[in-house]
Parts: C-alpha cells; sequence; structure tokens
C-alpha cells in the first residue's frame, strides 16, 4: 500500500464513536508518542504554536467526566437545566463519556498569539481564527492517529461550561483558552452509516488534464 492510499484508508477509518470502553489496545507510551507528533509536526500559522494539548488518562479521564456531570448538577439545581432532560439525556451521554479510556483537552494560549497581532496589525483580527484552524488540525491529527492504534474517538464542546473546574484541578492556566474534549477507548460498537452530498457540489476542479 503506498503512503497515500494509507493516509486515505485513515481518514476513511476515523469516525465518531459513541460507545467505548476502557480497554487499551496499545501502552500508554503509544498514546503520549502520538501527542507529541502531533505537537511537533501540526503547523501554525505564522508558527505561533499556540495550542496545548492537556491528555487525561485512566482515573484521570473519569474525574474529568465526574466534574461535568458536578457541573450539570449545578445546572439542574438552578434550573438552567430541566432535571428530567439532564436524567434522560445528558447524563447518560456523560457517563458513556466517562466509561472510555482517556480524553485529550484541546487549548490554545493567547499569549503566543498577541504578540503577532501587534507586530502584523493589518492581519491582527485573524490569528486568533487562524489559531482554531491550527487546533482543529490537532484533533483532526489525533483523532485519525487514535484510530490507527486501534481506539475509537468522539469530538465534544463542553466548554466553557467546565472551564473554570477544569483549570483549578489539573493546574491549567486560567488564561489558556478551552476547545474542545476528544473522548477515545475501545471500540464498542461499529460507527452508523454516514450520508455523503454528491462530491461534484463540493469539489470544484480548473485545468485538469
Amino acid at each position: 500500500m503506498s503512503t497515500t492510499d494509507a493516509l486515505v484508508q485513515a481518514a476513511q477509518s476515523r469516525r465518531t464513536i459513541y460507545k467505548l470502553g476502557k480497554n487499551s489496545p496499545v501502552a500508554d507510551s503509544k498514546i503520549e508518542e502520538l501527542v507529541n507528533a502531533a505537537i511537533l509536526n501540526v503547523p501554525s500559522s505564522f508558527n505561533t504554536q499556540s495550542t496545548r494539548l492537556v491528555v487525561l488518562l485512566r482515573e484521570e479521564h473519569d474525574n474529568l467526566w465526574d466534574i461535568t456531570i458536578e457541573t450539570f448538577k449545578g445546572l439542574v439545581a438552578t434550573g438552567a437545566v430541566p432535571e428530567e432532560v439532564f436524567q434522560k439525556q445528558t447524563l447518560p451521554k456523560l457517563q458513556g463519556f466517562k466509561a472510555a479510556y482517556g480524553t485529550i483537552l484541546f487549548y490554545e494560549d493567547p499569549a503566543h498569539i498577541k504578540p503577532f497581532q501587534e507586530k502584523f496589525a493589518t492581519y491582527k483580527a485573524h490569528f486568533e481564527p487562524w489559531a482554531e484552524h491550527s487546533n482543529a488540525m490537532h484533533q483532526y491529527f489525533l483523532w485519525t492517529g487514535l484510530e490507527t492504534l486501534g481506539f475509537g474517538a468522539n469530538l465534544q464542546h463542553y466548554n466553557p461550561l467546565i472551564d473554570a473546574p477544569v483549570a483549578q484541578k489539573w493546574n491549567i492556566p486560567t488564561e489558556w483558552r478551552l476547545i474542545s474534549q476528544l473522548v477515545f477507548g475501545s471500540p464498542e460498537a461499529a460507527a452508523g452509516e454516514k450520508a455523503q452530498k454528491p462530491i461534484e457540489e463540493r469539489v470544484k476542479i480548473f485545468g485538469k488534464q
């Protein structure tokens, strides 16, 4: 198989898997190697390198989703979230995430964006969106990479609800901005069918011979 074919196959294998378990197909060191590879090889605009990654495994992963559950209990207590919705929808979903093996938290550090905004004032408004583009590439790289290691994964966005308690729990700088949470574990069910819109509506090629 060519390198290109392997890349395409990896992209095809990357799917959203919600039913996950705590069995890891690889040593934790392999996960660390993959995360380090993302940080070292995923590009960023103007080489800002503003993406930050926090990896939570095993009990630390459980702690994250316990924090999220407690956060929603607080919202129920204030009336912001209906009790019935929490019990029947939100809680089972959060318990499903907790059933997985680990979570990668994706952050942006604004301290590494601001100097570029000041130096290149013409593009000041664009640096934060560009940073999020790079952050998304880190998400895709790691989601796909975890699939190649034998994990299933799904991407969540419980920020900013959990930002403060998470920062406190793991001593994360409060100025870091949480972007997303990639939950991963042993795939316990296959991904569902994925409908595709026609390629002709989504791709245009000019000058092809």
